[in-house]
């Protein structure tokens, strides 16, 4: 399997600031784009900790193979 990059970003703000969330984008080598999902999780530091765990747990469920 070839070796793989996991692209992510992360920024805590006030929720009553946020206006919206965009995609990313990333280029590659070839010239070639790719979009990046962008997600939002709100609520005690605690509930995103937990919240962003399950979501990491899950992504990789979605790629078995891996």
């Amino acid at each position: 399997m070839a070796k793989l990059a996991l692209i992510y970003g992360m920024r805590l703000l006030p929720v009553d600031d946020l206006g919206e969330v965009k995609e990313a984008m990333v280029v590659l080598k070839s010239g070639r784009t790719a979009r990046v999902a962008m997600h939002l999780i709100e609520g005690s530091k605690e509930e995103i900790e937990d919240t962003f765990r399950q979501s990491i747990d899950a992504f990789f469920e979605m790629y078995p193979e891996i």
